[in-house]
């Protein structure tokens, strides 16, 4: 497993870059060769290949979610390769998400009979799913359960609760003058963004865990311009479904006062929340397959973070997310991976799904 995380991570796999997703996708395509008799199918898409899988010719009844894109630029290995430190492997992307597919492959390869279940691993999770929603929502509708390989939550847990999540755009037109000659005559882009950016930034309810978070922020052409232009974004996160549409509105009526200055507000919410209820019953059945299993106590959680899990979830199928790595540093220089972890919960991927399609 620890080879083919390798050879995984060895293949970078950047959200927005098609080349080197394929060939990302062609290694995954091997590994399922190699250990399931057959490659998955490639789903294409506003240019790039999602991967799917099916155990047989029935209807799923358990679809086993995840992607393989990663935050990390090319190149990124040339300075940070993969490597094995004691009982922690590291490398770009080897803990979101590609452990999660390593050990869902050998999961699935324990399994004598795999009729009804489907795979899908998709290229832009990690920008908003804009060209695979569907595919996901597909695979899920109608099954019995999803099971998200997303990595664990601290220590483990899995994750049984997440954030809805919304991203905005905040333009500001102005007008351009000299700063030093007639700055009276410009429309000052900039004050106009500060205006409603400190404004969205008051829209969070820190009672009811909705956030609302400027993130980057661009303004001018020259340093003795008055700008005329001028954009932050915004990242919203919500537990409640009600609170994405209560700042979707409240965002869209932010307005400027400085004189001469216009907004526009673009984007809106990207996922639903994944609501603990649509958890609750896989993670009992999950506790109830790690005693046999002899590798409990399982833990669940709630995290800010999104994925498909909260499009599953969103159509009425009850989901199970943060099924894949343990580990840590999501996002961050230094992701890691407890090797010791890897066979443990593949071991628990597969007993949860023999169950689901045993027992429905």
């Amino acid at each position: 497993m620890v080879d083919t995380l390798a050879r995984l991570v060895g293949a970078e796999s950047p959200s927005g870059s098609p080349v080197a997703l394929d060939a990302c996708a062609s290694v995954i395509a091997d590994l399922f060769a190699a250990r399931l008799d057959r490659p998955p199918e490639s789903v294409t898409a506003d240019g790039l290949t999602h991967l799917r899988w099916s155990g047989g010719r029935g209807a799923a009844r358990v679809a086993l979610i995840g992607h393989y894109d990663t935050v990390w630029p090319l190149g990124t290995t040339a300075q940070w390769p993969f490597r094995v430190d004691g009982d922690r492997a590291t490398g770009p992307g080897a803990f979101d998400m590609k452990a999660g597919i390593v050990q869902l492959v050998e999961a699935l390869a324990t399994i004598e009979d795999l009729d009804g279940v489907m795979v899908v691993l998709t290229a832009d999770e990690e920008t908003g799913s804009g060209t695979s929603r569907r595919l996901v929502e597909d695979a899920a509708r109608g099954a019995v359960a999803a099971l998200v390989l997303e990595p664990s939550a601290r220590d483990g847990a899995l994750k049984g609760a997440r954030k809805g999540g919304g991203m905005y755009t905040l333009r500001v037109q102005g007008r351009a003058s000299h700063a030093g000659l007639e700055p009276e005559l410009g429309c000052n882009a900039l004050l106009g963004l500060a205006e409603v950016v400190l404004a969205a930034a008051r829209l969070g309810r820190e009672e009811l865990g909705t956030t609302v978070t400027p993130t980057m922020a661009t303004a001018g052409s020259a340093t003795n311009v008055v700008p005329a232009e001028a954009s932050a974004e915004l990242d919203v996160r919500v537990w409640l479904a009600a609170e994405a549409d209560r700042v979707d509105a409240d965002v869209r009526a932010l307005r400027t006062t400085v004189e001469g200055t216009m907004l526009a507000v673009e984007g809106g919410p990207t996922r639903p929340p994944l609501p603990g209820e649509s958890s609750a019953g896989l993670f009992a059945r999950a506790e109830t397959c790690a005693e046999r299993l002899g590798i409990g106590p399982l833990r669940s959680v709630g995290v800010g973070g999104a994925s498909d899990g909260n499009f599953t979830a969103a159509i009425g199928t009850p989901t199970l997310d943060g099924l894949g790595a343990v580990g840590g540093g999501a996002h961050a220089e230094g992701e890691y991976v407890v090797i010791p972890a890897m066979a443990e919960r593949a071991a628990l991927v597969a007993e949860l799904v023999e169950d689901l399609l045993l027992r429905g």
